[in-house]
C-alpha cells in the first residue's frame, strides 16, 4: 500500500461537478493498493499517517501529528501509484490490486482512520476526480507499508 501524504491547508475533491469530501487543516492521502496488500498493510499505513508528526510545534518545529491537532483526512484513490515506469514510455500496472480487492481494502482504510477518531473524506473509487489542495509548507511525504521505498 502506497500514500503520497499531503499536509492541507484545505482540499476538496470534486466527482462531475459535485463535491464528495472536504477538510480544512489535515492532510491529502493519495492511496494506491497493491495486488499483495492486506490488513496488515491497512493497519500500518493508517497508524502512521494519523500519527506522523509532520505539523509544527510552537518552536517551528515539525512535531506534532494530525491527531494531536485535531485535523482532518482526504483520502483519495489512486491506482497510479503503482505505475511502473521503468521499461519503455508506458507505465505498467501489473503490481496494483484489481478494482474489486482494491476497493475494499480502500474503505476499510477510511473506516480504520475514522475509527481512530479522526475525521475522514474521500472521493470516489473509480471515478475521474478534480483534486483542489492548498498544500501547507509545501510538505509533501511517500510511505509504503512494505518499505519499498
Amino acid at each position: 500500500m502506497r500514500a503520497v501524504v499531503q499536509r492541507a491547508a484545505k482540499a476538496k475533491v470534486t466527482v462531475e461537478g459535485l463535491i464528495t469530501g472536504e477538510i480544512g487543516r489535515g492532510l491529502v492521502i493519495l492511496l494506491g493498493i497493491g495486488q499483495d496488500d492486506n490488513d496488515r498493510d491497512i493497519e500500518y499505513l493508517a497508524d502512521k499517517i494519523v500519527n506522523l508528526r509532520i505539523f509544527e510545534d510552537e518552536n517551528d518545529k515539525m512535531n506534532i501529528s494530525l491527531k494531536d491537532i485535531g485535523g482532518q483526512l482526504l483520502v483519495v484513490s489512486q491506482f497510479t501509484l503503482f505505475g511502473d515506469c521503468r521499461k519503455g514510455k508506458r507505465p505498467s500496472y501489473d503490481k496494483a490490486a484489481r478494482p474489486e480487492a482494491a476497493e475494499a481494502l480502500y474503505e476499510r482504510f477510511v473506516e480504520r482512520c475514522r475509527s481512530m477518531g479522526v475525521k475522514t473524506e474521500t472521493g470516489k473509487f473509480q471515478a475521474m476526480m478534480q483534486v483542489e489542495l492548498q498544500n501547507d509548507g509545501p510538505v509533501t511525504l511517500l510511505l509504503d507499508s512494505r518499505k519499498e521505498f
